[in-house]
């Protein structure tokens, strides 16, 4: 009995694969961004993602990833872990294999939790995520996992940077800690106390305050514990409306003191400080628009020109320089196989080289610490929000500097 067979077409580019052994279909890799985008921390979360889409077209039209495209999409997880988790099913059931997220520690830990337990139920369909700004240190430690990379510093390596910068001022005696009650807050405290007594024993912490994450509206009675402490010196890992309110309520009472940041850079607080945080405020972060090569303005500019807005989320340069090496070393878009590639990785960023610690998944990158003043067009040539102030590099820390230890045991698939 002969057999027909009924006739079908190749595809071109599945018959160019056939047609050279080892040829990659290119392929599009869409990252679920699962942050804020509604609620009282939208504004960073929107930030966030016009910074990772913008830097994603930057990639493509660059070929980063060889032939190989990124596209982000936006997923409002109202800052809550519950609506991530529910958010992480949706993208999942919608064949995201790549999630990024930032805004909250305790949305990061859970998210890390909820991906470990899916990789391990399905194999073959393994999720990987990029963390870009929440930075509890156990995320790296007793929480690691091989599905997870940070590309932001940790709380404890910008504690380091800062503390180390800090133990020089003698003008500094005594020191009020004031954060948002979760992981990350938690960590700030610990590790300003351990760290200050470290290295200048002298100081004395005169206040240490925990509040409710994105609930107060207003500070003026923290900032009234503050000035009757008598304190000169201020650190908060406060960040979004939490810091930008802070700093509104200090300005509003007068208060003096010098305040040490981590998001003294992120969107709100800019204009909430604007002349009154002049020569007052400092953060410490990954970089620096007014860095000391101005690397980088072409991305500030035209972020600006396109969004209106400001680029400091850099860590979006950093992970897709990543990714796009991993995807061309793996020769795969595979998260296993491209979290294979990230380990140990180098590359060239916005700050300088960058390494993917392979230990722990814990970037290793050069800080900045920076204070708010007045544009000169020397130093300070880039403003945020339109105020005429912007960040002076006071320093530029190598990466040993706030080199950590880690804990982590991490656990590899077989």
């Amino acid at each position: 009995m002969a057999i027909q067979f009924k006739s079908f077409i190749i595809p071109l580019s599945l018959a160019a694969a056939f047609a050279a052994p080892g040829a990659v279909l290119a392929e599009n890799v869409k990252i679920a961004f699962i942050d804020p985008l509604s609620g009282p921390f939208a504004p960073v979360g929107q930030n966030g993602l016009k910074s990772w889409q913008y830097i994603a077209e930057m990639a493509n039209a660059q070929k980063w990833g060889g032939e190989h495209t990124f596209e982000v999409v936006g997923f409002d997880n109202k800052a809550s872990p519950q609506e991530s988790l529910s958010q992480l099913k949706t993208v999942i059931d919608q064949g995201y294999r790549y999630i990024v997220q930032g805004n909250g520690s305790g949305v990061a830990l859970a998210l890390v939790d909820a991906v470990n337990k899916h990789n391990e139920r399905n194999p073959g369909k393994e999720v990987l995520f990029v963390n870009y700004a929440a930075v509890d240190p156990d995320l790296t430690n007793s929480k690691c996992s091989f599905w997870h990379f940070r590309v932001d510093a940790n709380s404890d390596q910008k504690m380091e940077a800062l503390t180390s910068y800090m133990a020089k001022d003698q003008n500094i005696k005594k020191v009020y800690i004031i954060g948002q009650n979760y992981a990350f807050g938690h960590q700030v405290t610990r590790a300003a106390k351990d760290y200050l007594k470290r290295k200048r024993p002298d100081v004395q912490i005169v206040g240490d305050d925990l509040h409710p994450i994105g609930q107060v509206k207003d500070f003026s009675p923290y900032v009234a514990k503050i000035k009757a402490s008598g304190a000169d010196t201020v650190i908060t890992g406060n960040w979004g409306a939490d810091l930008a309110l802070l700093i509104k309520a200090a300005k509003d009472a007068g208060l003096t003191a010098n305040f040490y940041t981590y998001y003294g850079a992120t969107t709100g607080v800019p204009t909430a400080m604007g002349p009154a945080g002049a020569e007052r405020v400092k953060y410490v972060g990954y970089w620096n628009a007014n860095n000391e090569k101005f690397v980088g303005k072409e991305i500030v500019e035209g972020f600006k020109k396109k969004h209106n807005d400001d680029y400091y989320v850099m860590a979006t340069y950093t992970a897709l320089a990543m990714l796009g090496k991993a995807v061309k070393d793996a020769k795969s878009t595979e998260p296993t196989k491209v979290a294979l590639a990230l380990e140990g990785m180098k590359v060239q960023s916005l700050n300088g080289e960058v390494e993917m610690r392979k230990s722990d998944h814990q970037l290793q990158q050069p800080l900045y610490i920076a204070t708010w003043t007045k544009v000169d067009g020397k130093d300070v040539r880039f403003d945020q929000e339109n105020t005429g102030y912007g960040w002076r590099t006071d320093v530029k820390l190598d990466s040993y500097v706030a080199n950590q230890p880690t804990s982590c045991q991490m656990k590899r698939p077989s």
